[in-house]
C-alpha cells in the first residue's frame, strides 16, 4: 500500500465566528493512488482524539483504521485513493493552539479562536480542491468524523457522491464500498 505523509499551507480561512486565520497548515496522509480522472477519492474523517494516520505503520504504530484501509479491505487502496487530514484546531500538524500566531510570533495557546465543524470542513474542502478533486466518491467518519461527514453533505452536496457517517463498532463489520 502506498502511504504518503504530506503538508500543505493555505493563505487564509475565515471562521464562522468572523476571525480570519492566516497561513494555515494542513497535515494529511494519503493511501493508494489517485486515478487520472480524479474520480476515486475517498475522504476519511477522524474522531476527536484521532489524526491523519488512519492506516499503515508509522513510528511502529498501526493507523487508527488500519483494519479498514488497504488492499482488499473495506476502503480498498487498489481501487480507491483515500485521504485523511488532521482537523483544524488539532495538535498533529494542522493549525491549532500549538501553532505560531503570525501576529505575535508565539504559540496561539489559549488564544486560539473557537472553531466549528463547519470551519474544519471548509479547510478540508480547500485541501480537496488543491488536489484537483472536483467530487469525492465518498466521505466517511465516526464520532466527530461523522459530524464532519454530515457537514460535508450540507455545505458541499455537489462535491460528495456518498456520505458514510458511522458508529465506532462499524469498523469491524463493514462491507466493501
Amino acid at each position: 500500500m502506498v502511504v504518503s505523509k504530506q503538508k500543505v499551507q493555505f493563505p487564509s480561512l475565515t471562521l464562522d465566528n468572523g476571525v480570519t486565520l492566516t497561513n494555515l497548515d494542513v497535515a494529511f496522509q494519503t493511501y493508494g493512488r489517485l486515478n487520472d480522472a480524479r474520480t476515486n477519492a475517498i475522504l476519511v474523517l477522524h474522531a476527536f482524539s484521532g489524526d491523519a494516520h488512519a492506516a499503515g505503520v508509522e513510528d511502529g504504530k498501526p493507523g487508527w483504521w488500519d483494519d479498514m484501509i488497504g488492499p482488499g479491505k473495506g476502503f480498498d487502496t487498489d481501487k480507491y485513493f483515500v485521504i485523511c487530514s488532521n482537523v483544524l484546531g488539532g495538535c498533529r500538524g494542522t493549525t491549532g493552539p500549538g501553532s505560531i500566531d503570525p501576529s505575535t510570533g508565539a504559540p496561539f495557546a489559549m488564544k486560539f479562536p473557537v472553531i466549528t465543524i463547519g470551519d474544519m470542513v471548509r479547510l478540508q474542502k480547500k485541501l480537496i480542491d488543491s488536489l484537483g478533486i472536483k467530487r469525492l466518491l465518498a466521505v466517511a467518519g465516526g464520532s466527530m468524523g461523522g459530524m464532519q461527514v454530515l457537514e460535508w453533505v450540507a455545505a458541499f452536496p455537489d462535491a460528495v457522491a456518498a456520505a458514510i457517517p458511522i458508529a465506532s463498532t462499524w469498523r469491524h463489520s463493514a462491507q466493501q464500498i
